[in-house]
């Protein structure tokens, strides 16, 4: 027992790969995080620009990283590695991204059906607007939510296809055609700016 238990404790959490890092998270959670931080560790940079693009704000970019991590946390101990942990971990990413955005429009729908001027949210979201930002949030403003969340996973969390079809729960064809009929859009849409 005491030899089990001092193999446990003795590990360097930056040596190991998700997968040993997740075997030990299922034996020492919750008295012990070490393995869980390092997971977070590695995966909090992107997953954060992850939320950000889809959701276009850092206010709720960060409130859905925080529940995230506290999903991971409590399903930890009950991940079996069917997929790789990063699949899992952008999965429980892309529903909370959902859910976020879902919220995010009923409260505005809520807001104009009561003609209410939301003064507290507008300066909330002082931040530089989607279209002044360079780079991939330029161009993801115009795109629908679905498309942007391929783009996102493909670009900035960097996963294959076939885990952007597990975790969006589409069909690998479908997941494809729909990114490259958003590049094709997106193409076309600069295309047209850049000659004018």
């Amino acid at each position: 027992m005491t030899k089990t238990s001092s193999s446990v404790s003795r590990y360097d959490p930056r040596q190991l790969t998700d997968e040993e890092l997740v075997q030990h998270a299922h034996v020492e959670l919750f008295h012990i995080t070490r393995a869980y931080e390092e997971l977070m560790r590695r995966y909090q940079r992107t997953l954060f620009n992850v939320c950000a693009r889809y959701l276009g704000n850092e206010r709720d970019a960060d409130d859905v990283c925080q529940e995230v991590m506290l999903k991971v946390l409590y399903g930890l101990k009950n991940f079996e590695g069917k997929s790789k942990f990063k699949t899992w971990l952008y999965s429980i990413t892309y529903n909370e991204c959902i859910t976020q955005y879902r919220k995010e429009r009923r409260k505005r729908r809520l807001l104009d059906a009561l003609s209410l001027d939301p003064l507290e949210e507008a300066s909330d979201e002082k931040a530089p607007k989607i279209e002044e930002k360079t780079g991939l949030d330029r161009w993801l403003v115009h795109v629908n939510p679905i498309d942007r969340e391929i783009l996102v996973l493909r670009f900035v969390a960097e996963l294959e296809f076939q885990e952007i079809a597990d975790i969006m729960h589409m069909g690998l064809s479908a997941t494809k055609m729909r990114y490259k009929r958003a590049l094709d859009k997106l193409r076309e849409k600069f295309s047209d700016t850049a000659e004018t």
